[in-house]
């Protein structure tokens, strides 16, 4: 007689706990290569199939390498989850306190990016190593929730004896996966996990709905962000002959002038400014804009790069890099952090290397990684005229330094050396 798998998910109570134990029985079997006496759910052996496959041991602790804090950091601000971790707090966090449990998101690798939730939970996800910068793939840690949900790329919950690795047999966790609206990729995994005492089937449903809820408002974000791109290009079209467009970083459209609209155009993935062959339209010349880019098809002869850079330090709460270009001037606004970058490089327009820019923002030149990271973020938008190896303006661009009226209003909450100096020097 065939025995039906063992669904934990759908029992309560005592039935739950007798569902937990032939799971349990189930994996002891397969595990040595018998004939199990209950079947798991279908996505729960299909991952003991693949963690089996990949060599992990059952007995292994789930510890991990973690992240370096530059690197956490680098990728919480690179991920476009970040953007929306306020509502995933409201939606899954203040639950998941209340109910003994945590909530976890990690990027598209498994790497644990933000945890928050109930205190004594957390100390206790401490002892296996689900904190910031773990990893939880599935080639690591084996089946849960997080790995199972990357592998398969659907919502999965793995309670007690499910779990791989014998370790995790005391929890119960839930995640979904949560894709970008503009291109569908996959971003990342929401996770609820607690103590396997915490379980209810209903949690699998509640974080499914807040993934969803989350990809809503990067929906609702993205059409935002294509409206004030729209309001910089089209300005920008109205001046220009010939065909050309704007569109976001993902290809979207904002506007368009002497050819057809598309819906999306399609970009290859490391764009860069400049001449471009786009297999769509030919050949073009990109030039970046705030929020994307302006695309010109190459009907004749094709314009300089910007040659202008006014760097607005005037305003300490309204930051700004205006670029004077062929067609127009825009503006891009900068946080605290890259108008120091700017700032350091208007001041040593010879170049630095990354090292030295550590030194002149942070006082320790060991901090490359961040100086690389926030350079790469500031070269999406100034790419024209922003040189590297080493980092500086490019040859040829004409840079100006707005400065405050007074000396000591130069970036006033900033405390990297190369801005302190400048106080002092201007200041004498």
């Amino acid at each position: 007689m065939e025995t039906s798998p063992v669904d934990v998910m759908r029992l309560a109570g005592q039935e739950a706990r007798l569902a937990a134990r032939l799971v349990h029985r189930a994996r002891e079997a397969r595990m040595a290569g018998e004939r199990m006496p209950a079947a798991p759910r279908a996505e729960i052996g299909a991952s003991w199939d693949r963690v089996l496959r990949s060599g992990i041991d059952p007995e292994q602790t789930t510890h991990s390498v973690l992240l370096e804090l530059d690197e956490i950091e680098h990728r919480r601000r690179s991920s476009t989850l970040g953007e929306v971790m306020p509502l995933l707090g409201d939606g899954l966090a203040d639950i998941a306190d209340a109910s003994q449990q945590i909530m976890v998101v990690t990027d598209v690798e498994g790497r644990v990016l933000w945890r928050q939730g109930n205190a004594g939970v957390l100390r206790r996800a401490d002892d296996i190593c689900l904190e910031e910068g773990a990893a939880w793939s599935e080639e690591i840690t084996g089946t849960n929730a997080i790995g199972t949900a990357l592998a398969s790329r659907a919502p999965v919950q793995v309670h007690s004896a499910e779990h791989f690795v014998r370790t995790l047999h005391g929890w119960t966790c839930a995640a979904a996966p949560v894709r970008d609206p503009r291109d569908n990729r996959l971003m990342g995994i929401v996770d609820i996990s607690g103590p396997a005492s915490t379980f209810h089937p209903m949690t699998l449903a509640l974080v499914g709905s807040v993934a969803r809820l989350a990809e809503s408002e990067m929906r609702t974000r993205h059409l935002e962000a294509i409206d004030r791109l729209r309001s910089v290009a089209a300005p920008m079209l109205c001046r220009l002959g010939g065909r050309a467009l704007a569109v976001d970083s993902h290809g979207w459209l904002a506007a368009v002038t002497g050819m057809p609209p598309v819906d999306r155009l399609p970009l290859p993935k490391s764009l860069q400014p400049g001449r471009v062959w786009l297999p769509s339209l030919g050949m073009c010349r990109v030039e970046p804009l705030p929020g994307g880019w302006l695309v010109q098809v190459a009907d004749g002869a094709m314009d300089s790069p910007p040659r202008r850079v006014v760097l607005d330090l005037s305003r300490p709460r309204s930051l700004a890099v205006n670029v004077v270009s062929p067609v127009g001037t825009w503006t891009q606004r900068l946080s605290p952090r890259h108008a120091e970058l700017l700032y350091a490089l208007a001041l040593h327009r010879e170049g630095r290397s990354a090292s030295e820019l550590a030194q002149d923002i942070f006082g320790d030149p060991t901090r490359t990684v961040t100086v690389r990271a926030e350079i790469s973020r500031l070269r999406r938008h100034l790419a024209e005229v922003l040189a590297h190896r080493p980092y500086r303006f490019g040859e040829g661009v004409e840079v100006e330094v707005i400065h405050p009226e007074h000396p000591g209003d130069l970036l006033p909450r900033s405390k990297a050396p190369v801005v302190v100096a400048a106080r002092s020097t201007t200041a004498t």
